[in-house]
């Protein structure tokens, strides 16, 4: 369209200055030739009349012709007498005008000649002839076309440099319809100022209130969907996660490769809910497990993993996967409850107990929450607000912290990453990707850590770039040997690193044959705390050909409308929603409609951490597009 915008200037210019010049010349010239045949005509005249009055002697006569010529302005004057004998006759033929010959040549100005009677009495003495050279007018004329070629190319540059600001501005505006039009094709529904010309303003109004609308009703669902979640999951007076939402999550980590090898599991009872409300009255007592809600949430912060419920009617639960202590976690809990709740109700003679066990990864379920009972059992046991902790007997080894650099710097050169790969599959049973999970071998022999092990201190560490990187030239080599697509995680930390984005780039677009078969996602968590380097981070991915995508989806659904910026393929839904969906009505309604607003922005939806061929089934009918976990991977 801008090729067509400058050949019509282009043209439109050409055809005004060729029509102008053209006419210029034309009226010019025949100016210049009525000109010519009027001095002619009045040379011949006074001519004749001064040859009439003075003697005719052909001395006289031609002394009077040479005067007049020798001016240098005629081509010719002759005397000629009534039976056609020249009397007396000058003629130049030379042409002495700096005017090209092609000038010459292709515009004519022909000099009329002027003709006059001379008398001698009542008789006819001669008649006198005078051609005017036409040498001048050809010099006059060039001279007007070269001014008139001046003074059009002034013009033209003028007008093609205004031209040129104003078809720029219409491009600029033009760019940013077609962008905002690309964006929505790539589902990132974003808005754009109106430009000042009419019809544009008019197209990107349109487009504008589309892409509002699509917003609104993206908000409007995910409002619908946290208030329904909330509803299922969340237990309203103090607005933690239900029994049901925190065991299944409990269960998820205990279970999943990827969680964190240990952890600690913290359990805060309140005194008997019937003799608080007696003290304190059903708005206090309110009040107060309003504040241990609030206390359990802050201390969770967002992080992944990390996760308070009331689980009870006066006990809580806090789950810290990656705490090695469990005594360290109850001295600061203890100090937080003194500063936050004993000081707020000194009324009280007692507010809690809190029980601590250590747990690691793959205990039984059962066996830590006895533990944690026994814990609970003994911190009564201790009077009023007091505390204990159970440690269990850690199986895995314990790296010193001053080896973790050292052992991780190494790792990322000297190939102790390796990834092992999951089948993601969709409905049909077709492979949607191989998602890679990122291993260490830190010792010859020794069994692996996953990255929940070791990623918290390489985020500590500063060192999840490198890693990150590793782990997508190991996707890149393993994409080379097989036709699957391959999914790799990036850590959230990663996301604010201009030096990574800028290896990534130069990563990936050495090898543009794989990007498409490449999937990048981030956790839910990472993608809203650094959403802006998100947001440029997908904008880079995607045009390279890579899809992108959320997982561990679900938690915070209030924020969600600014997906819509992003232009994401897929989301993973955390598996705490997925625990379990088989028997779940409410998970059911609300994953359904999960599905419903991401299928209508083009993003497909994959559950994550499927236990069981039930809950395989029952995903498949809500709609979910693909799933993983140990069901899926024993179906394969």
């Amino acid at each position: 369209m801008m090729r067509q915008l400058w050949l019509a200037v282009i043209v439109s210019t050409l055809l005004a200055f060729a029509g102008s010049l053209f006419i210029g010349v034309w009226s010019a010239r025949t100016y210049l030739v009525q000109q010519l045949e009027r001095k002619n005509s009045d040379n011949a005249s006074s001519l004749a009349l001064a040859m009439t009055q003075q003697d005719k002697d052909p001395v006289n006569v031609e002394l009077q012709v040479a005067a007049l010529f020798d001016t240098g302005f005629y081509q010719e004057i002759s005397v000629v007498d009534p039976f056609g004998k020249v009397i007396a006759q000058r003629i130049q033929d030379r042409f002495e005008a700096k005017v090209p010959a092609w000038f010459v040549g292709l515009v004519s100005i022909p000099s009329l000649p002027g003709v006059a009677q001379v008398s001698d009495g009542w008789k006819q003495y001669a008649t006198v002839t005078v051609v005017s050279h036409n040498q001048f007018a050809y010099a006059a004329l060039w001279d007007q076309l070269s001014r008139l070629i001046l003074w059009f190319t002034l013009g033209g540059g003028v007008a093609g440099l205004f031209g040129m600001i104003v078809l720029r501005a219409i491009g600029r505006s033009l760019g940013q319809v077609v962008d905002q039009a690309g964006a929505i094709g790539e589902r990132r529904f974003i808005t754009i100022a109106e430009p000042r010309t009419p019809e544009l303003r008019a197209l990107v109004r349109a487009m504008n209130s589309m892409v509002e609308r699509i917003r609104q009703m993206f908000a409007e669902e995910a409002g619908r969907l946290q208030e329904l979640q909330h509803r299922i999951n969340f237990d309203a007076p103090t607005g933690l996660p239900n029994r049901d939402h925190f065991m299944a999550n409990f269960r998820e980590q205990l279970c999943s490769e990827e969680s964190a090898r240990s952890g600690v599991l913290a359990v805060m009872r309140l005194p008997d809910l019937d003799q608080l409300n007696a003290l304190l009255g059903r708005s206090g007592t309110d009040r107060l497990l309003g504040e241990v809600g609030s206390l359990l949430a802050e201390r969770c912060g967002h992080r992944p993993g990390v996760l308070a419920g009331r689980v009870k009617a006066g006990d809580f639960a806090l789950l810290l996967p990656g705490a090695d202590d469990a005594a360290e976690t109850g001295r600061e809990l203890a100090e937080l409850f003194r500063a936050r709740l004993l000081s707020c109700w000194p009324e009280l003679p007692e507010v809690y107990h809190l029980g601590l066990v250590r747990y690691e990864r793959g205990e039984a379920f059962a066996d830590i929450l006895s533990k944690a009972d026994q814990a609970l059992a003994l911190a009564e046991g201790k009077g009023g607000n007091a505390w204990h902790a159970i440690e269990g007997d850690s199986l895995c080894k314990v790296i010193p912290g001053e080896q973790w650099r050292s052992l991780l710097t190494q790792a990322v050169g000297g190939g102790k990453l390796h990834l092992v790969f999951y089948p993601v599959v969709g409905q049909g049973g077709a492979a949607v990707h191989q998602e890679g999970m990122i291993r260490l071998q830190a010792e010859p022999g020794a069994p692996s850590m996953t990255a929940a092990d070791f990623m918290p201190i390489a985020a500590h560490l500063n060192l999840t770039a490198p890693i990150d990187l590793a782990v997508i030239r190991l996707a890149i080599e393993h994409l080379a040997a097989i036709d699957d697509d391959v999914a790799v995680n990036l850590s959230a930390e990663t996301l604010s690193d201009w030096g990574f984005r800028n290896d990534l780039s130069d990563l990936l677009r050495a090898y543009p044959e794989l990007c498409r078969r490449l999937w990048f996602e981030v956790p839910e968590y990472g993608a809203f705390k650094h959403f802006d380097a998100f947001k440029d981070l997908c904008r880079t991915l995607k045009g390279l050909g890579a899809h992108v995508g959320v997982e561990f989806f679900g938690q915070r659904l209030g924020e969600s409308e600014r997906l819509t910026e992003l232009g994401l393929d897929y989301l993973k839904i955390h598996p705490g929603l997925i625990q379990g969906i088989a028997g779940n009505r409410d998970n059911q309604e609300f994953l359904k409609r999960t599905c419903r607003v991401a299928h209508n922005v083009g993003i497909i939806v994959i559950a994550v951490g499927v236990q069981t061929v039930d809950d395989l089934a029952a995903l498949r009918e809500l709609g979910v597009d693909g799933a993983t976990g140990p069901a899926v991977t024993l179906s394969c």
